[in-house]
């Protein structure tokens, strides 16, 4: 199922972690937590962690920070993609995305059903491309963070990963800010 060429360097990326809860801190964010062993495991750079606050003005300005930095090239958000009323995290995202990767919450809510049944239909995970940078948003539970990274983040953000992945396409995700040849 995951193809990696052992031939080809693997190539780190830069990943921001960002927890979206009104009630965690730093002491007791187990699903942040997760994400950086995880990420780390793989050889890639944590490049910044933080917390913010159910609240959709400050979700939007930490991602837009984090966007424009040219050397953040993914930012992974664990928390807020549920249902409820303070569960605002698929609107912040949707509001940056220059383009959504409609496939990426389609496919956690596939591999998440073998695990915890009809309960995934509860979850908003969602996943697009802004500025350049991949951004990723996922339950809020370690598991959820578990699977998301063992079955999809961990083969998408290695650029080895045949038939393709996110890292080789990294240096087109602009292309349209680009010039035409012909001009």
């Amino acid at each position: 199922m995951h193809r990696i060429d052992e031939s080809r360097p693997f190539l780190p990326i830069n990943i921001v972690v960002l927890t979206i809860s009104d009630s965690r801190t730093p002491a007791d964010d187990r699903s942040g937590d997760t994400l950086v062993e995880r990420l780390t495991a793989a050889r890639h750079r944590l490049k910044a962690r933080a917390i913010v606050k159910d609240d959709h003005g400050l979700i939007v300005a930490e991602l837009r920070q984090w966007i424009q930095d040219p050397e953040v090239d993914c930012i992974i958000a664990t928390g807020g993609t549920g249902v409820t009323g303070r569960d605002v995290t698929p609107e912040a995202f949707a509001s940056v995305y220059e383009k959504e990767i409609a496939g990426f919450g389609e496919l956690f809510r596939w591999l998440s059903y073998a695990k915890i049944g009809t309960s995934t239909i509860q979850s908003r995970a969602t996943a697009g491309v802004a500025g350049g940078t991949y951004l990723f948003a996922l339950p809020g539970s370690p598991g959820a963070c578990r699977d998301a990274w063992d079955d999809i983040l961990k083969w998408q953000l290695d650029n080895r990963l045949r038939p393709c992945n996110f890292v080789e396409l990294m240096p087109r995700l602009q292309e349209h800010l680009r010039p035409p040849r012909n001009a």
